[in-house]
Order: C-alpha cells, then sequence, then structure tokens
C-alpha cells in the first residue's frame, strides 16, 4: 500500500466514524429543552435567545432568570449572567439572527454535535501521536458511541466547546514538543485560553501539559524555552483573569460557587467515593464491564503511558477539589470522557493480547487467526455488554418528562406580550421559565414583592393555593385543566 493510498484509506475510516458519531447525536435533537440537566441548559440557551431577541453584547449577557435564587443578590433589573465568557453565545446568536427562520434549540445542539467531532478528531490524533494508529482508531469508534459521550455531546452547556480546546489545546501542545514551530504553540496557547474562558476547571489538566513537556521536548529547561513556556502561559490565563475582573463589577449576575468544592463536606467520604467511583465511573462511564479495561492499559510500557497516568492524576485532583459539584451534578465529569476513551481503547487491546497469550499457552492446537478472533470476538461482545449497560442508565436522560411545560409555554408565548415578566413556579427550577420565552421568576411567593420587580404576569401548571388566591385577586386571561394565566398589572376589584 502505498503512502497516498494508505492516507486516503485513514481519512475514510475518520470520516466513516465521524458520519456514525453525527447520525448517534441526532438523536431527539428536535426535542423541547427538558431534558437531563435541563436547568443548566436552559440558562445557557436563554443568554443565546436574549442576544437574539435584542442584540449581541458579548461583554453583558444576561438571560431570563430575574430571581435572587442563585446568589440571594437582587438580580430583576437586568438579569445579568456573568459565568463563562459567552463567545459560544455570541456566535450561534449571530448565526440565528442571519438565519432566523432556525429554531434555536435543535440548532444548538448541532453546533455542540459538530464541535464533539473537533473532539473526536483531536483524540485521534493525539492518541496516533503519543500511542498507535490501532489504538487512535478505537478511541475515536468508543468517543463516538459510548452513551454518556453521545447525550452531552449535544447539549447546549459550555462543556463540549470546553472540550474541543482542551483536547485540541493538548494536541497541538504535543506537536509543539515534538514538532518545534511557534504556530504550533500560538494555536495551543489560543486554544487554551478558550477553554478556561469556558471552564476554569480546565486548570486541572496541568500534569498532562508538564507530562508532555518532560516526555517530548529535550532540553526544555533551556531559558530561551523557558522564556517562550512563560509567554505560553500569560496568553493562556491573562483572558480568563480579565473576564474575571470584569464581571466583579456584577455580583448579582455571578453565581455562589463556593459550596461546588466541599460544601456538604463530602469530600473522601464513603460516599464521595461511591459516587465518583462506582456510580458514575464504574456504571455510568463503564457500564461495569468497561472498567475491566482500564487498568491494563498502564501495563504498557512507553512514554505516552505516563502522559496517561499524569492525566488521571489530575482528574483525580479535580474530583477532589470540586468534590461537592462532581457528586451532585454528573455533568461535571465531561472533562474526562476524552481520557477515559484512550484508556479504555488501551486497555482493550492489551486485553486482546492477553486473550491471545492465554490461548497460545493453554490452546496450542488453535491456529494463530483462529487466537486472534477469538481474542478479538470476546472483547468485542464485552463492549456491547458495556454500551448496552450505560444506555440503560443514559437513555432516560433523554425524556421529556414535562410535557405540560411545553404546551403551557406555547399559549403563554401566544398571549403575553412580549416585554412580559412572567413568574412561571418550578420549585426554582427554570425549565419552565424557558418554555414561556420570557424573563421573570421560576419559583412564587412574595408575589408583592416580585410585582414591585416588575413581575407582570403569573403563569403555572399547579393549581395551587397560591394560584386560587392569586386567581381571587388578578384577573384570568386563560385557563385550562392544565394550566392558569394571569394577568398581574390587571387586579379585580374587591
Amino acid at each position: 500500500m502505498t503512502k497516498n493510498t494508505f492516507l486516503r484509506s485513514e481519512l475514510t475510516y475518520i470520516c466513516a466514524i465521524l458520519v456514525l458519531a453525527f447520525c448517534l447525536r441526532l438523536y431527539r435533537i428536535h426535542y423541547p429543552l427538558l431534558d437531563w440537566h435541563s436547568w443548566r441548559q436552559a440558562d445557557t440557551a436563554s443568554v443565546t435567545r436574549e442576544y437574539v431577541k435584542h442584540s449581541v453584547d458579548i461583554l453583558r449577557p444576561t438571560y431570563h432568570d430575574l430571581s435572587n435564587i442563585p446568589n440571594y443578590l437582587d438580580n430583576s433589573a437586568f438579569g445579568y449572567r456573568m459565568v463563562e465568557f459567552p463567545f459560544v453565545n455570541a456566535s450561534i446568536a449571530t448565526f440565528l439572527r442571519v438565519f432566523p427562520f432556525l429554531p434555536l434549540v435543535p440548532t444548538s445542539r448541532f453546533f455542540s454535535i459538530m464541535i464533539s467531532l473537533g473532539t473526536a478528531c483531536s483524540i485521534f490524533y493525539l492518541v496516533k501521536g503519543l500511542t498507535g494508529r490501532k489504538e487512535a482508531f478505537s478511541a475515536l469508534f468508543l468517543f463516538a458511541v459510548l452513551p454518556y459521550s453521545i447525550y452531552y455531546s449535544r447539549t447546549i452547556l459550555p462543556e463540549p466547546y470546553m472540550l474541543f480546546f482542551s483536547t485540541f489545546s493538548l494536541l497541538s501542545f504535543y506537536y509543539w514538543m515534538k514538532k518545534g514551530g511557534v504556530s504550533w504553540a500560538v494555536i495551543s496557547a489560543l486554544s487554551l485560553a478558550l477553554a478556561f474562558l469556558l471552564k476554569p476547571f480546565v486548570v486541572f489538566l496541568g500534569p498532562v501539559y508538564l507530562a508532555l513537556l518532560i516526555l517530548y521536548k529535550k532540553n526544555w529547561y533551556r531559558p530561551a524555552f523557558l522564556l517562550q513556556l512563560a509567554l505560553y502561559g500569560v496568553v493562556s490565563i491573562v483572558p480568563l483573569l480579565l473576564w474575571r475582573r470584569w464581571i466583579a463589577q456584577y455580583p448579582e449576575g455571578i453565581p455562589s460557587s463556593l459550596w461546588l468544592f466541599n460544601g456538604n463536606e463530602i469530600r473522601f467520604r464513603p460516599a464521595w467515593f461511591r459516587w465518583l467511583g462506582y456510580e458514575r465511573l464504574t456504571k455510568l462511564f463503564s457500564g461495569y464491564i468497561g472498567i475491566l479495561f482500564l487498568p491494563l492499559a498502564f501495563l504498557i510500557r512507553q512514554k505516552a503511558t505516563l502522559v496517561y497516568l499524569s492525566w488521571w492524576i489530575g482528574i483525580g485532583i479535580y474530583f477532589s477539589v470540586i468534590a461537592t459539584g462532581n457528586v451532585q451534578h454528573d455533568y461535571y465529569q465531561n472533562i474526562m470522557i476524552p481520557i477515559f476513551c484512550i484508556t479504555l481503547s488501551i486497555g482493550t487491546w492489551k486485553m486482546i493480547e492477553l486473550i491471545e497469550n492465554f490461548l497460545a499457552k493453554h490452546a496450542k492446537k488453535v491456529s494463530l487467526e483462529k487466537r486472534s478472533m477469538i481474542a478479538k470476538s470476546v472483547v468485542f461482545i464485552m463492549h456491547v455488554m458495556m454500551i448496552f449497560f450505560t444506555w440503560r442508565l443514559i437513555a432516560g436522560y433523554f425524556n421529556v418528562n414535562h410535557w405540560e411545560y411545553v404546551e403551557t409555554g406555547k399559549r403563554a408565548d401566544q398571549l403575553l406580550p412580549t416585554d412580559a415578566k412572567v413568574i412561571a413556579p418550578a420549585f426554582g427550577d427554570t425549565i419552565f421559565l424557558y418554555q414561556t420565552n420570557r424573563t421573570g421568576w421560576p419559583i412564587g411567593f412574595y408575589i408583592d414583592e416580585k410585582i414591585s420587580q416588575g413581575a407582570t404576569h403569573y403563569v403555572t401548571t399547579s393549581y395551587d393555593d397560591e394560584a386560587r388566591e392569586l386567581e381571587r385577586k388578578y384577573q384570568t386571561i386563560e385557563k385550562t385543566d392544565m394550566y392558569l394565566i394571569l394577568d398581574l398589572t390587571e387586579p379585580i376589584s374587591q
């Protein structure tokens, strides 16, 4: 096989796997934004929607939640949303302003899917360079088909973009260490800067960069190169520091975050190990079966093994520092997807090798070809079981459990003024408020205070004591067995 034919063949296989990954991620792409972790997705999507409705002010992002739930500060005047730097939201909003006939939710999911394909390619070329071609293909395939990866690669969250920019930064950093050249350094630094702007947790990948530096760069300790590293660090981290300094002017838009570290004092307790080691890594990621492959990856004696080990060390530190956040929300483990797929891939080939060696020792009459076929068949069955078990856990993530929110939200959107500010009680969850296509409050109580802050309408699917009391005091716009919509600007004369 000539070199050109080899490259064409490689590209064909890559494209085939990417097409498979793309098709799998289209599952229920048109569904309403009421699936798993929809509260966080709705908050992210509403930033894009506010940009589409008004204009793109990338330094002052706003969203639909005007309540003080995120940090107990009054945010009712503007509804600032000062978390990740919203360059992704701004890009999608600009696209939607050019093509206003496209629906926001499927379009946002489509962008997440496309960026996840970039992550897949970054994983492939990084593993190909560090370990080998066959391991790279299996890592690419696993990223494409693992249910956890499929679901979170099509969510409206910063995570799909953070994964791409962080893995692409690692790939570019590796090329810089191996090949040299300022261009790779610049690309890596800019990618890392964008990853930091989305999720500062990327800092826990630091051990990977250190391992790549020490293992693949000769004479890295020379002053000239240390100066380049210093400039790399400045380019990577300064944008995040500037953004953090900027948003400090808007404390009402910054959600509380100290609880993420160890707010419930769960760190290193038995529950911490159970949730992260068993519920997430063993069950949700590995489907019980996949966990058997992971330790085998570290039996390979090569420099890359130390890189992968450092990657897991970084993940372990991340789990330890952000203890409560990781236990409470499974989407915090998104950062683990690349190294999980890589380790699973390498462990897979090691398992095949071990089975082949076992057969060679205990079934000498079996030919080499049959031993290889048996080994690969056993491992294939194990992978099918792994994917089956993880799918059983992930399948429910795609479900919509509150279709009444969708129908009520559509009707509210039809009946209410575009500038209405809505109280849409859902126990503080913003998923119902998002469906109304309005800004407002995701919780009831203290209605007079909310009216003084600008609330104009009350929309609910729960005909509870609060709804009945308000119904007696304010004009009803529409009432059905499913919902009640009230005009808080029109009190009923007593």
